[in-house]
């Protein structure tokens, strides 16, 4: 059997970051995926497809630190199906992507970015993007 999902997007807003009750990181990405075709009376049609993505342990610090929305990544994973109960007690279920590598692929200073899904990160990082502001004189 095969559950293995690749896409390239971008992020619709930013990374939101939170912490199991474990105290593990995991971060949570909207990313979009678009085609384009022409329809029968030939107009160009766009269409953007919305993904869920959750990323895990030291990956998801990293996207939460270095993403925003509209950045570009790659994300390799499998589907994974949730269910939850919503506030009137009505079973839900959430299909997303449970990454196992977040590439980013928008060039900061000329270097490319990636988070590893098992922890470890490779690549090189410009400046993090919520830098500390300097006081004003």
């Amino acid at each position: 059997m095969l559950n293995k999902v690749m896409i390239i997007g971008r992020l619709g807003r930013d990374p939101e970051l939170r912490y199991s009750q474990s105290g593990s990181p995991v971060c949570t990405l909207n990313i979009a995926t678009d085609e384009s075709y022409t329809d029968r009376d030939g107009n160009r049609v766009d269409r953007a497809e919305w993904h869920r993505v959750v990323v895990f342990q030291k990956a998801a610090e990293n996207c939460s630190q270095y993403l925003t929305k509209g950045s570009l990544v790659f994300v390799e994973g499998s589907l994974q199906t949730r269910k939850w109960q919503d506030q009137q007690g009505q079973d839900r279920y959430t299909t997303e992507i449970k990454a196992q590598r977040v590439q980013f692929l928008d060039k900061r200073g000329g270097e490319q970015g990636m988070a590893g899904g098992t922890g470890g990160s490779e690549g090189g990082y410009s400046a993090p993007r919520r830098p500390a502001a300097a006081p004003q004189a």
